[in-house]
């Protein structure tokens, strides 16, 4: 996942949408209202955003998602544990936040069956940005398994956080620390479970099974089926 900045006709169109979004959600009407405020092009915006304030929400949670790569980056990390590290790193995912009301409706938008998929994507890029920004240098299973794992305690994160209403967030991030001790127990128990010689067949057989498994590659063979190039 890429965190290049937002086309600048594209944040103009975010930061109009943003006042609307309280009373309207990422709806039609919101989309009309930030075109309008921004006094684009109709046609401009629809190529902007093809799926109108669908396409704003989705640029919403990427424009955070490139704050927090750019606060991770700036922060000092020296002394912490890495198990720290990911967690500092959701903290500042939810501090860049600029609207709670706009990840509200967010939430709800994605929520519905139709939308799920880009809900999903969403949060995979999330858990992605943070491993590339910490380091992450796995290319086999664990690619996957590190980004699936932080996907679903950043999304269980973020539906805690919506509803906390404690002095300083102080229960979310009790909660944060929380769930990462509950990933830490389940690789420990990994770990045990590795070392048992009564499991150590069952273990081998399936650490055969995924040692063909390969993170996506960085860069698609330009050679492949498919592959438009840009002529030259």
């Amino acid at each position: 996942m890429t965190n290049a900045p937002l086309d600048p006709i594209l944040n103009q169109l975010l930061d109009a949408a943003l006042p609307h979004v309280a009373f309207d959600g990422w709806s039609p009407a919101t989309f009309k209202a930030a075109v309008a405020d921004a006094d684009i092009d109709p046609a401009v915006a629809k190529t902007m955003c093809p799926r109108g304030a669908v396409d704003l929400a989705i640029a919403y949670h990427h424009r955070g998602d490139a704050a927090m790569v750019t606060s991770l980056k700036a922060a000092d990390l020296t002394n912490m544990r890495f198990r720290d590290k990911v967690a500092h790193a959701i903290r500042l995912r939810l501090q860049v936040i600029d609207d709670k009301e706009a990840v509200r409706r967010g939430t709800t938008l994605f929520a519905l069956p139709h939308m799920a998929a880009d809900g999903a994507k969403l949060i995979w890029g999330t858990a992605d940005a943070i491993w590339n920004a910490l380091g992450d240098t796995s290319r086999d299973v664990n690619w996957y398994t590190k980004r699936m794992t932080l996907s679903g305690v950043y999304s269980s994160v973020v539906l805690y956080w919506l509803g906390d209403d404690s002095l300083d967030l102080q229960a979310t991030d009790a909660f944060i620390d929380r769930r990462i001790d509950n990933v830490m127990q389940f690789e420990k128990l990994k770990a045990q479970a590795k070392a048992n010689p009564l499991l150590k067949p069952l273990t081998s057989t399936l650490e055969r099974m995924m040692a063909s498994v390969k993170a996506p590659g960085a860069v698609s063979d330009p050679n492949l089926p498919g592959v438009w190039r840009d002529p030259q």
